[in-house]
């Protein structure tokens, strides 16, 4: 096989002509926008030419081919090669690298963006491209059932991000023999060497533990880089291409030299380095195509039946997330990932019911989400669930995966100092203000059984970033099964056209505010209640009827920290009233301990007592 392998003197000098192109490419679109990465991309040159030409199967002109390789370039600085890489194959003209890379409205983006139809998600935040790799490929290896490879470019400095090896080891545990790491070990990071510099045997232990097959080469030497690409393509398990590069490779002013990094070549250099790799050249690759796809046999969807729960019984939405995610089960594109605590957030209903669509991310918050990510690149649709507050481990997955257009449902439970006496580093108190922030993001927490089953059914086709908050413990049912809770909506609970006050919650507070208003009505003061499911987008011409009829009266009550929370949602979408509004805003203000769920919410101001003092107050 090696010997099949080896290459011909032409295909060697064909190859470096190519890496030459795109080491010019990638200068000349650099120093022409005055910005960008080029030692970066001059570096892993050798690499791409040797993939793009000879191992990457690839419909360029059908980047939609369900048959097509992925290519993600996890060190996403490296934009400039990818663009090269794009202008040899066709796709994009010398028009639009030279004259719009980095510039406003321009597809040829600093880091690289699915505005590029070639392009699966946006990288840049280093340690995120490998790691949605594992995604799509456990897609095509249990889902899909494709031959198709996933190649992930990383960089050397990213190697000492956790999340690239939360990424391997979950690669090796699920044995995924269609992904190849490319890492390209340049020594130099941004101000100057990289933890490991070129110790490529310690890189080479670290990836045999984590259960992946390393491939050591010479990152310039085109025979030794086909024989490693064909080895990958043929593994059984997943490889990781180590690379031994020079940072700046061609352009010996700037070969190996830190202090290069992010910078362009001023015009001068840059002109007297293209003319030193051989001047501009128009070389048009043909790769290797994908075989055809076989047809797609998807199985008839099934209507999902949502559980039905009886008013007045006591259940968690937890435990509705759970049901309705199994009834979602009927659809061919769900599926449900897990950060093993999936008898706690209860995906493991879904997990019994379809174990082939259920993928275990263990104690991995920052591989969860990011396989979710890779997974709706496959056209899958993914629900992920964890304990709300460990969902911050991952929030810049979460960021990046808003900037990928992607859609996945999230859910957080154990929300809030409800959860009782676990304490406050299982509560999450920060979330709805972190996923509010998230760009196009869709925000919900119910309060009963029968809205959270609902809206479950809602996020499997709501685009974006979709996040559900679920309550531990048990509460009354409030609604009727098959009411409608449109996201953008709320309910109305208690109220009338001459209400003294509103009482607005969401969740555990619906039911707080609930009682509340029992209480009120003992004094003479009627209080309507608001059911702000929705919380981002929030129903506003509810609340703008609520300041009509009130007077202006409102009590937000959060299980939330202040900021950034349902206070902060609802007086967000009342600031540009010209009438007067009085809001008193419950929320967590100190630091929480252990107890009970009724002791705390009681010491964090959000039970019932604070309730009716606050609507007292205003009334």
């Amino acid at each position: 096989m090696e010997a099949e392998r080896t290459l011909r003197d032409e295909e060697a000098t064909q190859l470096g002509d190519l890496a030459a192109q795109l080491r010019v490419d990638a200068i000349r679109c650099s120093t022409k926008a005055g910005s960008g990465h080029p030692t970066s991309s001059l570096s892993a040159a050798d690499l791409m030419a040797v993939l793009i030409s000879r191992h990457l199967r690839y419909d360029w002109v059908n980047p939609p081919n369900r048959a097509n390789d992925h290519l993600i370039f996890s060190k996403g600085h490296a934009s400039p090669l990818l663009y090269a890489i794009l202008r040899a194959v066709g796709v994009v003209s010398e028009q639009e690298l030279m004259e719009t890379y980095r510039q406003l409205g321009s597809r040829l983006q600093g880091h690289p963006t699915p505005a590029l139809p070639w392009v699966d998600v946006a990288t840049g935040s280093l340690g995120q491209g490998l790691p949605v790799g594992v995604g799509i490929a456990l897609a095509g290896q249990y889902l899909d059932r494709l031959p198709f490879h996933v190649w992930a470019l990383c960089g050397d400095s990213e190697m000492a991000e956790g999340s690239i090896w939360e990424a391997l080891d979950k690669a090796g545990h699920y044995g995924l023999r269609n992904l190849t790491a490319i890492v390209d070990v340049n020594r130099l990071g941004q101000r100057g060497p990289t933890e490991l510099e070129w110790d490529l045997d310690t890189y080479r232990r670290r990836v045999e533990a984590f259960g992946c097959h390393p491939i050591v080469v010479d990152g310039h030497d085109l025979g030794a880089i086909d024989e490693a690409f064909d080895q990958a393509r043929q593994a059984t398990g997943p490889t990781v291409v180590l690379a031994r590069t020079i940072k700046g490779k061609g352009v010996p002013d700037v070969e190996n030299q830190p202090g290069w990094h992010g910078k362009p070549l001023k015009p001068d250099m840059a002109e007297r380095a293209v003319q030193a790799l051989g001047g501009v050249r128009q070389i048009r690759v043909n790769g290797p195509r994908p075989d055809p796809a076989p047809p797609v046999k998807v199985p008839a969807a099934q209507p999902p039946e949502l559980p039905q729960y009886e008013k007045g019984a006591q259940v968690a939405t937890r435990n509705a997330y759970g049901d309705a995610l199994r009834a979602l089960g009927s659809l061919p594109d769900v599926v449900a990932l897990d950060g093993e605590v999936s008898d706690s957030t209860r995906a493991d209903k879904f997990g019994e019911a379809y174990p082939d669509r259920f993928f275990e991310m263990f104690i991995s918050e920052q591989q969860l989400v990011a396989a979710a990510v890779g997974l709706q690149v496959r056209g899958y649709r993914p629900f992920a669930a964890t304990f709300a507050a460990f969902l911050s481990r991952a929030y810049d997955f979460i960021r990046m995966a808003a900037i990928s257009q992607a859609d996945i449902a999230l859910s957080g439970s154990h929300a809030g100092v409800e959860i009782g006496p676990d304490g406050p580093s299982q509560m999450g108190l920060e979330d709805l203000a972190a996923l509010r922030a998230v760009q196009g993001s869709t925000v919900l927490y119910p309060s009963d059984a029968v809205s959270c089953a609902a809206l479950v059914a809602e996020m499997a086709d709501r685009e974006g970033i979709v996040y559900l908050r679920t309550t531990r413990g048990k509460y009354p049912v409030l609604y009727d099964n098959g009411d409608d809770f449109p996201i953008g909506g709320s309910k109305l609970l208690r109220g009338g056209k001459n209400d003294d006050v509103a009482l607005l919650g969401a969740g555990v507070t619906v039911h707080n505010c609930l009682a509340a208003a029992d209480e009120l009505a003992h004094e003479g003061i009627t209080a309507r209640v608001i059911d702000l499911y929705s919380v981002k987008p929030l129903d506003r011409q509810r609340l703008l009827d609520a300041v009509r009829d009130t007077g202006g009266r409102l009590v937000v009550v959060e299980d939330h920290y202040p900021e950034g929370g349902l206070g902060s949602a609802v007086l967000e979408s009342l600031a540009d009233l010209a009438e007067p509004v009085r809001v008193n805003h419950l929320a967590v203000r100190g630091l929480p301990t252990s107890g009970t769920s009724a002791q705390l919410m009681d010491q964090a101001g959000i039970g019932v007592h604070a309730i009716v003092a606050a609507a007292r107050a205003l009334a």
